[in-house]
């Protein structure tokens, strides 16, 4: 149970990671919080099937696999860059009740479960990725409670009036990180939504924007938190965040992308062509 406020706005309440228990079994928030954005991430990509001319049921059979691989992705991401915690007892690796799941190991984790029965299916894959574009940011942006639930995914000290204290905090206010991000994330879908409906020229389109909007809002926001998995060795003397420095990759692979395929005329990338 955490005692959570935010003193600037002048408000306090208690937070109990467990939602419920069976027996022994305590069922968290958490995971409650991220299958519910799961399940609203996947019925918006269905709803928006017919749009992108793209199979409701291959897309489930794509979702379903994304899933599983989304978890092994986010598992292994955060074993590897905090292998000191786990290299004498690597029995702790398969115990993800315990916590350590990145968000970006999972990203990676699910194109490639998602992508390949896709490809299989001879599903458009540039379409798939638009899909997933608004998908993942809606997924991302419920997820993100799941972090204030179990009070971690906060920042560096801050006076600012939204600071948030609590236990984990140690009593200091700190940045929302996970607010930071949740509102990014619900923004940025419904700015690509908009997009899509009006300006999109090509398949594709809406994923490399995900790719922006994303990355350029994660690599501002990874910069305030205390909680960051670095790269084992330093950069000309700098400890590295592992996430900020994939996020600053997407925006700039995102801008290259935009502009190479500017111009695309692939049956493959024109829209309302099969």
């Amino acid at each position: 149970m955490f005692n959570v406020s935010f003193p600037g706005l002048g408000i306090s309440f208690d937070v109990n990671p467990v939602a419920f228990s069976f027996g022994n079994t305590k069922i968290y928030w958490y995971g409650i919080i991220i299958a519910v954005g799961f399940i609203l991430a996947l019925l918006c990509a269905i709803k928006r099937c017919k749009f992108y001319k793209q199979s409701s049921d291959r897309l489930t059979n794509c979702a379903i696999f994304g899933l599983i691989f989304a978890i092994i992705g986010a598992r292994l991401y955060y074993v590897i860059f905090s292998w000191d915690s786990y290299k004498d007892d690597p029995i702790k690796i398969i115990n993800i009740h315990e916590g350590g799941l990145a968000i970006y190991g999972g990203l990676i984790g699910g194109l490639i479960g998602g992508l390949v029965p896709a490809k299989i299916q001879k599903m458009n894959v540039p379409a798939c990725l638009d899909l997933c574009s608004i998908s993942f940011l809606i997924g991302q942006g419920i997820g993100r409670w799941g972090n204030f639930m179990n009070q971690e995914a906060f920042g560096s000290a801050t006076d600012l009036p939204w600071r948030m204290v609590s236990e984990n905090t140690n009593g200091i206010g700190v940045h929302p990180c996970f607010l930071y991000e949740s509102i990014w994330c619900l923004l940025g879908a419904l700015f690509i939504y908009i997009f899509s409906k009006k300006w999109q020229k090509y398949y594709g389109q809406a994923g490399i924007l995900y790719l922006l909007w994303y990355g350029f809002g994660r690599t501002i926001i990874e910069g305030l938190r205390t909680d960051s998995l670095y790269l084992p060795f330093k950069i000309f003397t700098l400890n590295i965040r592992v996430s900020q420095m994939l996020s600053a990759f997407m925006v700039i692979s995102a801008i290259v992308l935009l502009i190479i395929f500017r111009n695309r005329t692939d049956d493959i990338f024109v829209k309302n062509k099969e």
